[in-house]
C-alpha cells in the first residue's frame, strides 16, 4: 500500500486509537495497528480484543490501496516527532513499511493484515443518537464509583439502562453508588440493560466531543460511530445488582450546604485522617456541621461549616474520599445530604430541581 498525508491529518486518528494498545501483549499483532486504504479514506484500527477503535482520515496524493499492520507506539512516536506541517510518504511491501518525510527516513517491521483480529459483530438490538458531550457528562458523573479489580467482575464496569427517552448510567463498588440520567431520543417498548467494561468506558469518554454520535447496543457489543471514529466494546456477561434496592428510602434528615465550602472543609479535614481508611466523623446539630478526623499518630483536624439543618443531633462516619469524589463531580452551588440515622447510607444530590444525578455513600464505623 502507498499514500502521502500531512502529519496533522495522520496524527488526529492515530491519537484516537493508540490508547487502546497495551504495552504488554500476549499476541505480538496486538502491539500493532491496522492501516487500510479504501478509496480515498485511510482507516487506522487498534484493539485489545475487548475494545476496538477505528479512526478515519481522508487521503490525497499518490494512492495505492491495501492494508498492513505496523507497531503502534513506534509509528505514533515517529509522527509526533516530525515538525509541524510535515508531509509523510508511506509505503509497504516485503514485510517492511517505509516512512519518508523531508530528510527523515524510517523503516518499520510489519505483520500481515490478515492476522489482525477484529471484534465480531453481534446482532443489533437497539440504536439511538446522542450528543457526544451529553454522553461524556453521563460518564464523568458516574465513572469514579466503578470498582477496580473486584472479584465481582460485573462491578468493574458501568450499567447502561436504556428506556423510552432516557439513558441511565449506574456505577458502584459496593461502598458507594453513582446514578445519572440523561434524555435520549429512542423509540422502544421495554428497558434494555448492558454492562460496559471499565476500559470501554475510559476509552469512550476520551473520544467524545461535541458531535452527534450514533450508538448501537447489541447482545454482546456496544458500538459508537461518528464521522471521525468507530468505537466497539465487548459487554460484560453478568447480572448487575438491583441498584434500586440500594437507594435510601424515607430519610427525614435533610442537610443543605454550599458545595465548594463543604468540599474545601472536607479536603482540609482529610489531611489528618487515617491514611488507610480515610474516616471522618460528621457531627450534625442545628445549623452546624462539624467534621472531625484523626489518625494513629494522635493528630486531629476539626472543621465547622454552617448548613441548613434543623433536625435532631446526629453523629455519623464516612470515608472522606467518597464524599469528595461526589462533591467534585456535582455542578451546582449547593448540595443536599439526606440521612436517616448513623447506620444508614447517605443520599447526596444537587440541590437544584433539575438535578439528574444521585449518589449513595455507605457509613463507616469509627
Amino acid at each position: 500500500m502507498k499514500f502521502s498525508l500531512s502529519r496533522e491529518a495522520l496524527l488526529k486518528p492515530l491519537q484516537l486509537v493508540v490508547g487502546v494498545v497495551e504495552r504488554r501483549q500476549t499476541l505480538p499483532i496486538l502491539s500493532n495497528i491496522l492501516l487500510r486504504i479504501d478509496g480515498s479514506r485511510l482507516s487506522i484500527t487498534a484493539t485489545d480484543l475487548e475494545v476496538e477503535i477505528v479512526g478515519y482520515s481522508e487521503v490525497s496524493g499518490s494512492l495505492e490501496g491495501g492494508d498492513v499492520t505496523v507497531p503502534a507506539r513506534k509509528f505514533a512516536d515517529i509522527c509526533r516527532s516530525l515538525p509541524d506541517g510535515s508531509v509523510l510518504e508511506f509505503s509497504s511491501g516485503d514485510g517492511r513499511a517505509q516512512i519518508i518525510s523531508g530528510r527523515s527516513r524510517f523503516t518499520l517491521a510489519t505483520l500481515p493484515a490478515n492476522e489482525f483480529p477484529s471484534v465480531e459483530d453481534s446482532e443489533e438490538s437497539i440504536s439511538f443518537i446522542a450528543r457526544g458531550l451529553v454522553l461524556k457528562s453521563l460518564i464523568d458523573s458516574t465513572s469514579f464509583a466503578m470498582a477496580q479489580q473486584d472479584v465481582r467482575y460485573y462491578l468493574n464496569g458501568m450499567l447502561w439502562e436504556l428506556s423510552p427517552n432516557n439513558l441511565r448510567a449506574v456505577a458502584t463498588d459496593g461502598h458507594r453508588m453513582a446514578l445519572c440520567d440523561v434524555d435520549c431520543s429512542v423509540d422502544m417498548a421495554e428497558k434494555i440493560s448492558v454492562i460496559m467494561p471499565r476500559k470501554g468506558i475510559v476509552e469512550l469518554s476520551r473520544l467524545l466531543g461535541d458531535e452527534e454520535i450514533s450508538v448501537t447496543m447489541g447482545a454482546s457489543h456496544v458500538r459508537a460511530t461518528t464521522d471521525n471514529f468507530c468505537f466497539t466494546s465487548k459487554l460484560v456477561d453478568g447480572t448487575y445488582p438491583d441498584y434500586e434496592r440500594v437507594l435510601p428510602k424515607g430519610g427525614e434528615k435533610r442537610v443543605s450546604g454550599d458545595r465548594l465550602e463543604l468540599r474545601q472543609a472536607f479536603n482540609r479535614t482529610s489531611i489528618l485522617s487515617n491514611e488507610k481508611y480515610k474516616g471522618v466523623r460528621l457531627l450534625l446539630s442545628n445549623g452546624v456541621l462539624r467534621m472531625v478526623a484523626n489518625n494513629p499518630e494522635q493528630e486531629e483536624a476539626e472543621e465547622e461549616v454552617s448548613v441548613d439543618y434543623g433536625g435532631e443531633d446526629l453523629e455519623i462516619g464516612f470515608n472522606v474520599s467518597y464524599l469528595l469524589d461526589v462533591l467534585n463531580v456535582l455542578k451546582g452551588s449547593n448540595v443536599t445530604f439526606t440521612l436517616s440515622d448513623s447506620n444508614s447510607s447517605a443520599l447526596l444530590e444537587d440541590s437544584s430541581e433539575n438535578a439528574r444525578a444521585v449518589y449513595v455513600v455507605m457509613p463507616m464505623r469509627l
